[in-house]
């Protein structure tokens, strides 16, 4: 079975208005944004994005949130993003705020097969409305259902063409996870290699859960909010 794609525009050639996305990444850090990018280009539109932050204004999610073509977000932290914040306030855009360590446990869970889990986190909070509550030690809980995706796009460090992939640092949050959660995982990368080139030990996504993969190009790296410091 042959994975490799040659960019981002024929990785993504199936998914269609309406499609639950996951999209890896921890803030602006290694998000995939030759997909971000192809997906802006094709006009998918009625999205649902689950990812742990939405962008910026300009890039990122922000960019599909300026042409408007989410319906819905997912996240655990929005703060960066002005037009997320207008979209919201003004009725525009559907949002399910998440505590980031159920969020993250809810996509796990997904590619672990385990459909639900109770957690402590939100109870006594508007997040517990409609959960089941049940106690746990003396303390609640409520149940949480596993989160799965039509489609988890991520961007690793380096892969090879077999799908196994090597993430740097903090880019590994989220993830590792959502590539096993979607019913099909894209990943580009910084780095195409030929099998055997990655050390087993070096792997942290094993090539059985990536249906696609490719090298990406042209990458930005941007930093949400840079903070200086003048010598005195």
């Amino acid at each position: 079975m042959n994975k490799v794609f040659a960019n981002a525009a024929l990785a993504i050639y199936d998914i269609k208005d309406g499609d639950t996305i996951m999209l890896g990444g921890f803030g602006l850090c290694g998000i995939p944004e030759n997909c971000i990018n192809a997906l802006v280009l094709k006009g998918v539109k009625d999205l649902t994005c689950i990812s742990n932050n939405a962008g910026i204004d300009d890039f990122g999610l922000g960019q599909l949130l300026k042409t408007r073509q989410i319906k819905k977000m997912m996240s655990s932290y929005v703060g960066e993003n002005a037009e997320f914040e207008r979209q919201l306030l003004s009725g525009e855009l559907e949002v399910d705020l998440i505590p980031q360590g159920t969020l993250a446990t809810r996509i796990q869970m997904a590619g672990m097969g385990i459909p639900a889990f109770y957690t402590p986190a939100g109870y006594g909070t508007e997040i517990a409305a409609g959960k089941e509550v049940r106690e746990f030690n003396g303390k609640m809980h409520l149940m949480e259902h596993a989160l799965h995706a039509n489609f988890a796009i991520v961007k690793a460090w380096k892969g090879d063409t077999m799908g196994n992939l090597l993430f740097r640092k903090t880019t590994r949050n989220f993830s590792t996870s959502m590539a096993k959660a979607g019913d099909i995982t894209i990943a580009e990368v910084e780095e195409l290699l030929q099998p055997g080139q990655l050390g087993a030990d070096a792997v942290h996504v094993a090539g059985v859960y990536v249906h696609r993969i490719f090298q990406g190009g042209n990458y930005q790296k941007r930093i949400e909010r840079k903070t200086t410091q003048i010598s005195k």
